[in-house]
């Protein structure tokens, strides 16, 4: 990708668009994917992790992808839940049109993929499911969390997918400490050197704050 990252708005590398196949809420499909986006060449580790230990999306409802790359949580969701509304949020707008490329393709019409600021201000969340962009820095990840995860309906909950080695174990103290009172966060799984976290939040505000280590 040469100088650019896949959290770059615009990546100025080749498109290189190419066919993968994947498996994507228990069936095989072909998606289009492209260079200057994360993981153009499979199914990346991580978002394979958070798939084995989530719970089913609700069937109904705002959903979001935060972080959506060329899309497989969107797209799982989308299929899983066909009279709920995805929204795939992304910074890079090469990643948000194959998003499109593939709802398209596979005949999914409830995924808007958007910009951050395209999402309306009153849409909140059933639930959030991420593979968060964790190379753009701290401060960056903990403004896009401070942002999105208030954004989640009372009792409702976000799961994470983060690389042991790259913090997940301090953003998961860190989540614990930033959002309290009122929320929970617990690591609910480990596996292949990721951490899958949960984020509910409970409406009424516990006394004290729940940060669950196992």
């Amino acid at each position: 990708m040469g100088s650019d990252h896949y959290f770059t708005a615009a990546p100025a590398s080749p498109e290189n668009l190419r066919a993968i196949r994947v498996t994507l809420a228990g069936r095989e499909l072909d998606v289009t994917t492209a260079g200057g986006v994360f993981s153009p060449d499979r199914l990346d580790a991580g978002t394979a992790v958070l798939f084995a230990n989530m719970p089913p999306v609700p069937p109904g409802g705002n959903l979001l992808d935060l972080g959506s790359g060329w899309g497989p949580i969107s797209l799982t969701m989308a299929l899983a839940a066909p009279h709920a509304t995805v929204w795939a949020v992304d910074v890079n707008e090469r990643a948000l049109d194959l998003v499109r490329r593939n709802a398209t393709a596979l005949g999914l019409t409830n995924i808007n993929a958007s910009l951050p600021d395209d999402v309306p201000e009153d849409v909140t969340f059933r639930s959030i499911r991420s593979n968060p962009p964790i190379r753009v820095g701290k401060d960056e990840l903990h403004s896009l969390l401070e942002r999105w995860i208030p954004r989640l309906d009372e009792r409702c909950d976000a799961w994470l997918v983060v690389q042991r080695n790259l913090g997940a174990d301090s953003l998961q103290r860190w989540l614990g400490a930033t959002f309290h009172p009122g929320y929970s966060v617990h690591r609910t799984a480990t596996g292949k050197g990721y951490r899958v976290l949960k984020v509910r939040q409970h409406g009424t505000p516990p006394t004290e704050p729940i940060l669950l280590a196992e």
